[in-house]
């Protein structure tokens, strides 16, 4: 019997159950379970990550289960998996991506450009902070944490004019009638990672390098996020830093194209860079450079002393 951790949230549930049934669908590993279990991340609310210690609080207790034998794998929203895992661990597959952009949901208002003035709007992500910004410096951006339901019932109930939400999230639990706008990536670029599900194990594991784990793995998804996560890793990045960046690539061209942008999260000493390429190493050494020469260092040293 394979034992899936996951977080208890309904979303991570249904990302875990679907981990779940595409393994039942093998003869090899028919026979698999999820054991739900809550996090310092879950517990944790009336405070933003970015005050709390990061993303890394919705992983270190699923990687507890992995390492007492509690479990032999576990699924994460990619996007909530530190950019520098333990030693002991692997990322052994990452699933197709679901939409990587940005949703918006308003209670009065259809898009971005048609809130009124000042409008409040609700998100955990200082990434998207200060991109809403760059957009509309009118807005008043108020932290807003929880699970996806949750979230959703802060705005039906009148704390926000509006909220803005991952789309895969969205999608994946059936709730895409609730987005009034995908949100541009000229707008709001998504994080690193962000609509695809990681699988992760010890480097020790009886899955480390199973088939099942190579039939999971989506090649393309791999190649893009780890071109994400690389450069999320050399920024320092974690939800202290508002950094967005999104690689695409482009089977028929066989052509990479990254793009990253790093802010105050008032949207102030913005940074960004774009590059495409056939060579990864290339492209994410001028992308680096880029942001560099345009005053990432200072921006990110900001930002931590802040």
């Amino acid at each position: 019997m394979w034992v899936i951790a996951s977080r208890k949230s309904r979303l991570a549930m249904w990302q875990a159950e679907h981990v779940q049934t595409l393994m039942q669908n093998n003869a090899d590993t028919a026979k698999a379970k999820v054991l739900g279990l809550s996090t310092k991340g879950d517990e944790i609310l009336d405070r933003s990550l970015s005050k709390i210690g990061g993303k890394g609080l919705f992983v270190k207790e699923l990687e507890l289960a992995l390492l007492e034998g509690k479990a032999h794998l576990a699924v994460h929203s990619l996007k909530d998996v530190p950019m520098d895992l333990p030693s002991k661990f692997v990322l052994a597959a990452i699933l197709r991506r679901e939409d990587p952009r940005d949703a918006f949901i308003g209670k009065q208002t259809s898009n971005l450009s048609s809130l009124p003035l000042g409008a409040k709007v609700g998100t955990s992500s200082l990434r998207r902070e200060f991109q809403l910004k760059l957009f509309r410096p009118d807005l008043e951006i108020i932290p807003l944490r929880g699970n996806l339901d949750t979230r959703i019932k802060k705005l039906d109930d009148g704390d926000f004019d509006g909220i803005v939400l991952a789309a895969a999230g969205l999608k994946r639990l059936g709730l895409e009638s609730r987005i009034c706008q995908l949100i541009p990536q000229d707008i709001s670029l998504p994080a690193a990672g962000q609509g695809a599900i990681a699988i992760e194990i010890l480097k020790n594991s009886a899955l480390y390098e199973h088939e099942i784990l190579e039939s999971l793995n989506h090649d393309k998804t791999f190649s893009e996020v780890k071109l994400e996560r690389r450069v999320a890793a050399e920024l320092g990045a974690s939800c202290q830093i508002p950094l967005a960046v999104y690689c695409e690539f482009n089977e028929e061209l066989q052509t990479f194209n990254l793009r990253a942008k790093i802010a105050m999260p008032d949207g102030s000493k913005l940074c960004h860079s774009e590059y495409s390429g056939q060579n990864p190493d290339d492209i994410f050494e001028r992308v680096i450079d880029s942001l560099y020469n345009q005053g990432a260092r200072e921006v990110i040293k900001e930002v931590a002393e802040g």
